[in-house]
């Protein structure tokens, strides 16, 4: 596997110099704290050393505060300044909003960078060269896709820029980002291979291309070009297994296209400390499942919790429902990593429960995705890869799509049917046929947000669904428990209600920051 590519590659340049020390021009005074250009760029390992660098750039634990922006989640700690976001009191200075705008140019800065140097390798494997190029192309369309859903316009940046050129920036309309995005992503794709041998696992493949390129179209709208582009996602097969899917054991799997791979000790995460239950060695559960989100999985028969003869009961909310609730959440009764038993009701007298510190989760929910047993000794240690696309993203794509294009056929009951039922552990009922368009668009919406819940791309879907003005309004709520008269009492969280402005947070402001130095970068509308 790639585990040790580039999760090694933040020593990677300074491995080069190591590998460069006999070489005569060190001789010569250079900086300690880089990589002289007289001695890099000249082989193929310096390429892939480079290449790999470009890796470190994709998102990983941040996608969890994206869902933590939305109806399905909520941002445990009150005085993050992410949680001024839900609350609709953020303005321009926000440090979240500027953290995701420098992160992401500075992914694109240094794939701009590597553009302009890698053809100094001297090489003659051309085709190598080529798939270097095409994997850090397809790493800065990324960005660009998460910087178009975040901001619209953005700055079309391709090459390395002076500061007095940086000074003199403007925004590209978005759409002309999605072309940019469109073409890169085209053209990558045939200079990528649909495999690597296990040493290269994890690396961008033609696949990944693809599936980017359908993400980036759905989101634009356009449904043509998404569904396409989701149909020449081949090689790629759903997990048998959605309970072990976010576990090491299913690392690098079937349906993997793009992770952001991490090692214990070398190139770790702190996924476990960020989201597991506070009982668990003092973890954070910093980002935690709402209330909306669990009402959403239907019955194991199928049907939605307020559907007459679902089955539903409240007193065992959690008793026959779609297997991907307790894959996906910490609910009452679950075993825990430590092999203790998550009682999060606020007269339980648990370290979990309800009120308990301000730590424990608000909402009696915790995540559990990513949360591995393997873990629990060093909760910051963690070393489970990301996952940043995987096929079940693409087969709702494609469905999506078509049910957009009102191309009602056999195709899109097969994507939402694979997604309910190809699993061994997830088995629900496959969807009636004959539906209408606007029935079939609310079920896909469901599916995606079930299926795909805390992997970051709820937020970008109510913002081009134009829901989130409907959902991220009111208090935050969470568990129904029974009090000690065995009366059902739900938990709201204190003092904590949510506001959307419709003419204004569809989406993020410039960040103060960059329009401080830059006149030229005109601010988004009501901000």
């Amino acid at each position: 596997m790639m585990k040790f590519i580039y999760k090694l590659s933040l020593l990677g340049l300074l491995t080069a110099m190591g590998f460069s020390a006999c070489r005569k021009e060190l001789l010569d005074p250079q900086p300690s704290d880089r990589v002289s250009e007289n001695i890099f760029w000249n082989t193929e390992n310096d390429a892939l050393l480079a290449t790999n660098a470009l890796y470190t750039d994709l998102d990983s634990v941040n996608v969890f505060t994206w869902d933590a922006l939305t109806e399905i989640a909520h941002t445990n700690q009150n005085f993050d300044t992410q949680a001024f976001i839900e609350l609709g009191t953020y303005d321009i200075s926000n440090a979240k909003i500027y953290n995701e705008w420098s992160g992401a140019y500075k992914g694109i800065r240094a794939t701009n960078y590597f553009l302009e140097n890698i053809d100094k390798v001297q090489s003659s494997n051309t085709a190598l060269i080529n798939r270097f190029k095409a994997e850090a192309k397809v790493l800065r369309a990324y960005q660009y896709i998460k910087l178009a859903g975040f901001f619209g316009d953005v700055p079309l940046i391709t090459k390395t820029l002076s500061i007095a050129e940086a000074k003199l920036i403007t925004r590209t309309p978005v759409a002309e980002i999605w072309d940019f995005v469109d073409k890169e992503l085209n053209d990558a794709s045939a200079l990528l291979p649909v495999t690597y041998a296990a040493a290269d696992k994890g690396r961008i493949t033609s696949g990944a291309a693809w599936a980017l390129k359908a993400r980036a179209d759905l989101w634009a709208g356009r449904y043509q070009l998404a569904a396409d582009a989701a149909t020449k996602v081949t090689g790629y097969t759903l997990y048998s297994s959605y309970q072990n899917l976010f576990k090491y054991v299913a690392e690098n799997n079937s349906e993997v296209i793009l992770n952001k791979e991490f090692l214990k000790d070398t190139y770790r995460n702190g996924v476990f400390a960020l989201l597991a239950p506070y009982s668990q060695k003092n973890s954070q559960s910093y980002y935690v499942p709402a209330k909306p989100l669990v009402d959403a999985y239907e019955t194991a028969a199928g049907k939605s919790i307020s559907d007459a003869g679902s089955g539903f009961d409240p007193f065992h909310p959690y008793d026959n429902r779609d297997p991907r609730l307790r894959f996906s959440i910490f609910v009452d009764g679950d075993v825990l990593p430590s092999g203790t038993v998550f009682k999060p009701a606020p007269n339980s007298g648990s370290a979990d429960a309800v009120g308990s510190t301000y730590i424990a989760s608000t909402t009696g929910y915790n995540i559990k995705k990513y949360i591995n047993t393997e873990d629990y000794a060093n909760p910051a240690n963690s070393g489970i890869n990301i996952i940043l696309l995987r096929y079940a993203e693409v087969l709702l794509t494609k469905a999506e799509a078509k049910i957009e294009l009102n191309q009602l056929d056999a195709e899109v009951y097969a994507a939402i049917n694979t997604v309910r039922n190809s699993r061994a552990d997830v088995k629900l009922p496959a969807i009636p046929t004959g539906l209408s368009q606007d029935q079939l668009r609310q079920i896909v919406r469901h599916e995606r947000t079930v299926e795909l819940a805390f992997e970051g791309l709820h937020l970008f879907d109510i913002r081009r669904w134009k829901t989130a003005e409907t959902v991220m309004t009111g208090p935050v709520y969470g568990i129904t428990y029974p009090d000690a008269s065995n009366k059902l009492v739900t938990v709201q969280v204190v003092s904590f209600n949510r506001v959307f402005n419709r003419s204004r947070d569809y989406l993020w402001p410039i960040p103060q920051k960059e329009t401080d130095q830059n006149n030229n970068l005109k601010q988004n509308p009501n901000w």
